[in-house]
């Protein structure tokens, strides 16, 4: 197991607050990846006006909700299942499936790894190289697939790097991975960001491979990590079926379900959110490539990955200079195989990304 560094993630403004005394109110986080447009003023009429939902018990299967997930990502209401966060089904899904060995890219978000080590798994790193601008060279790495490993995991587009695996590629990584016996989970936590999503997105894949599952949220593209609502979409009903024999009842609150199966309805909120992280993506990405003190890599979610070209400062310097600005990125050193020399920051309002952007390019 790789060691991680503590750090701050992008929902710890309040040890910032005691360690740098400014208000975590005056902090504007680029470290959190969340959508910089907030909750939609269309949810909040939502809620105020069923406020008395939580006076009676949701649906126990939570079918409205699935229905409205179904039509937002384009695949069958009987293949998904629902849970208080995506996080509850990581681990759900990681007890039934109760992996030895777990294989997973490197760097990425290190939850998956602390699953499997407390249910008793090891797990491997299969590193992506700098040199290949953190893109993954498919075919090298379907040679490092073997039957001693029963479960792979990825993060598609990947957190920290930004980068993805498109869907012809994840055809070729499934089809030799049911070869060897190895189950697939792909986090698609944000695969709403993405340029193209039909171009990215596994779950139409459900329908060919009953070895894969894919797992979503709210917390990012919906800007609501306080409602803890996350779903999974697998053909696999067998694995379906044993998530909710384990899965505690209503673990999704009645107000949760209310915001769910409207935030999925909301085409102009959704319609806005890409407008504005798609502009915002390609014009800072230009922006950092033609400096000669970083060198960003091809995003393709809501947050960029810099290296530091210039060797007289790190990644724990910028990230002090920021945040005496109230401005909040994340120093990348605490992730498997980045070091001193990465930063990432998600894309916010272009008032905010300029004065980031200053914040950071200045001598």
């Amino acid at each position: 197991m790789l060691k991680h560094k503590d750090h701050f993630h992008g929902s710890d403004l309040e040890k910032i607050e005691q360690i740098y005394g400014i208000r975590k109110e005056e902090i504007v986080s680029f470290s959190a990846n969340v959508n910089p447009l907030g909750i939609s003023p269309l949810l909040k009429k939502e809620l105020a006006e069923h406020i008395d939902a939580i006076t009676s018990y949701p649906d126990r299967e939570y079918t409205s909700l699935r229905q409205s997930m179904a039509a937002y990502c384009g695949c069958d209401y009987e293949n998904i299942v629902v849970g208080n966060g995506s996080t509850e089904l990581i681990s759900l899904f990681i007890q039934i499936r109760h992996p030895k060995k777990a294989l997973i890219l490197g760097p990425t978000y290190s939850e998956y790894e602390r699953e499997i080590m407390l249910d008793g798994g090891t797990t491997h790193y299969y590193p992506l190289k700098e040199s290949n601008d953190f893109v993954l060279d498919v075919d090298d790495f379907i040679s490092h697939l073997d039957q001693d490993t029963d479960l792979l995991i990825l993060c598609n587009p990947n957190n920290p790097t930004s980068t993805c695996i498109c869907q012809n590629d994840m055809r070729k990584i499934l089809d030799n991975c049911k070869i060897h016996g190895i189950y697939v989970m792909v986090d698609e936590t944000y695969v709403e960001f993405a340029p193209d999503i039909a171009e990215v997105s596994s779950v139409s894949l459900t329908n060919d491979y009953n070895n894969l599952v894919i797992l979503r949220g709210t917390s990012k593209f919906f800007a609501a990590p306080g409602l803890r609502l996350g779903y999974a979409v697998t053909g696999n009903h067998d694995l379906l079926h044993q998530i909710n024999t384990r899965k505690n009842p209503w673990t999704i609150n009645s107000l949760a379900v209310i915001a769910g199966e409207m935030m999925f309805r909301d085409q102009s909120y959704i319609d806005a959110t890409r407008a504005l992280i798609s502009g915002e993506r390609e014009r800072l990405y230009h922006l950092f490539a033609s400096s000669e003190r970083f060198k960003p890599y091809r995003p393709y979610g809501n947050f960029m990955l810099l290296r530091i070209l210039d060797q007289s400062l790190s990644a724990s310097e910028l990230f002090d200079r920021a945040i005496r600005e109230k401005m909040m990125i994340r120093d990348c050193s605490t992730f498997p195989f980045l070091d001193e020399q990465y930063i990432r920051f998600c894309f916010m309002k272009p008032e905010d990304n300029d004065r980031l952007a200053e914040c950071l390019l200045r001598l």
